[in-house]
């Protein structure tokens, strides 16, 4: 592909000088359009070194007003960031509704630098490609606009700007070794770079090539790539279309029309354990547990446990017992409530990445991202067309959890319907539980059969080889605490067994 790009192209100055005046008016009205219609936009810069990415980056921000958009320049990952999966970074950089992110190289340094300089294994390269794809879908389909350039000058031109850098003493500094070192493996780079446009260039976050051998034709190709894009995202979203598509579902509609069988209707609720065998166990797991996670912390293995289940179900006991014995620096608990304004403004799945743990830590989720499939789901604070996208995403993103290495444990607590009216009485009755059982509860309560067909969708579409959910049978607290304990144990036995 790059070899048929015509690198001669360029504009007069004053054809330059022409045009430009007009592009700035309109990228800063089409920015204040944006934010006020709430779109976030990415821009990516990728390109060869001194193919003037920070140049055009420069000239892109004159344009606009610097209080809407945040220009992130991406170095090689720290230590921080090496002990969590490599997209961890830069879902923490995703911009709010009505900002513009400006990346000055990106993820893409997982499939090119860091793939030719070998800092990465091969198969981890390829890896990195569906969750690249599957990072951007997910950011588009949530209403993101991607625009990416990748800044292309051929080998000689690059070796010429080089030597201009290096003439002057307030420039040479740009010029490194290891620049030179890149410039002798230009044809190896280029294979990597075609590689990585033919694996990305999607519908949904198409590349551009931009002619940068000469700046002026690449400034005003840019210029006019980006209020091209935004300009259409504002035409979708100004005219005239077909809500039906879109709007919130009935909060009565739904069903599982599919599913023949209930997967929640089969679990044995009667089963239980005596109090002297609960305390038995309880004492080896907890005493297990304690000896696993200082294991896994050596090891570098990150550990994720996940709490859902209904209400009164016992989730909060269960972190209780599961952690009494855990050194509290190596985990942390995560209570889920609803989304604050701030997370609001972000893709839904954001402020999950934000607590992922990194390697030898441990996480737990009180509650955790299938709020989307089942609260907002029932509760009709997002579309169907959302949460039915939403299976695909959480799988993608657990799948890129465990191909880090994670360790994913999944726990859905289940009561029966009298179970729970029971628990509701009883903490009702209790004056320092009273705090636990609240109107919402009671609301939620009403709607059992839409939550039930909720849940028995998400374990179907959710559970799958590398994150398989564990249902618990609750309604006797002692055995369900157990079967947590024991879960616990069992996966991460197997697998720090696999590691050795």
């Amino acid at each position: 592909m790059l070899e048929n790009i015509d690198l001669t192209k360029k504009i007069k100055k004053s054809g330059y000088k022409e045009q430009i005046p007009t592009l700035e008016y309109k990228l800063g009205e089409l920015q204040r359009k944006a934010r006020e219609l709430k779109i976030p936009i990415i821009i990516v810069f990728e390109g060869w070194d001194a193919a003037g990415k920070g140049t055009m980056i420069n000239r892109l921000m004159i344009s606009m007003d610097p209080r809407g958009y945040t220009v992130n320049p991406t170095n090689p990952p720290n230590e921080e960031e090496l002990l969590r999966p490599f997209l961890w970074r830069f879902w923490k950089k995703t911009p709010e509704r009505g900002r513009i992110a400006i990346f000055d190289r990106s993820w893409y340094g997982k499939v090119l630098v860091e793939k030719i300089n070998k800092i990465v294994k091969k198969k981890d390269c390829l890896a990195a490609y569906p969750e690249i794809c599957s990072f951007e879908r997910q950011l588009t389909d949530e209403g993101t606009v991607i625009i990416k350039f990748f800044l292309h000058i051929n080998k000689n031109e690059q070796k010429r700007r080089f030597k201009l850098l290096l003439k002057n003493p307030s420039t040479a500094w740009k010029v490194t070794k290891e620049d030179w070192k890149h410039h002798k493996k230009y044809d190896e780079y280029a294979k990597a770079v075609e590689e990585m446009l033919e694996k990305t260039d999607t519908e949904y976050a198409p590349w551009t090539i931009i002619e940068a051998n000469d700046r002026r034709f690449a400034t005003l190709k840019i210029f006019n790539t980006v209020a091209a894009t935004i300009e259409q995202k504002i035409n979708t979203m100004t005219q005239p279309s077909n809500k039906s598509a879109s709007k919130i579902i009935s909060k009565s509609s739904v069903s599982l029309k599919k599913m023949t069988s209930s997967i929640l209707d089969k679990i044995d609720l009667s089963i239980s354990i005596s109090k002297d065998e609960y305390t038995e166990e309880l004492k080896k797991y907890q005493q297990r547990i304690m000896e696993l996670e200082h294991e896994a912390y050596i090891r570098r293995i990150p550990v994720i446990i996940l709490y859902e289940g209904w209400d009164s179900a016992g989730k909060g006991g269960n972190i209780k017992r599961l952690v009494r014995g855990m050194d509290p620096r190596g985990y942390q608990v995560i209570p889920i409530v609803a989304p604050n304004d701030i997370e609001k403004n972000h893709h839904y799945l954001w402020r999950f990445w934000e607590h992922i743990p990194k390697s030898g830590h441990i996480a737990i989720f009180d509650r955790t991202w299938y709020g989307r499939v089942l609260v907002e789901r029932v509760e009709g604070y997002c579309s169907q067309n959302e949460w039915k996208r939403s299976y695909r995403e959480i799988n993608e993103m657990e799948e890129q959890l465990t191909n880090f290495g994670t360790v994913l444990i999944k726990f859905w607590i289940h009561i029966s319907a009298e179970e729970q009216l029971s628990r509701f009485k009883a903490r009702e009755a209790t004056p320092h539980k009273q705090w636990k059982i609240t109107d919402e509860d009671w609301r939620n309560r009403k709607k059992w059969n839409q939550y039930k067909t909720a849940i028995d969708e998400m374990l179907f579409r959710t559970s799958t080889t590398y994150s398989p959910w564990t249902i618990v049978e609750a309604n006797s607290k002692f055995y369900a605490r157990i079967k947590t304990l024991k879960t616990v144990v069992e996966t991460l036995e197997k697998h720090i067994e696999k590691e050795r």
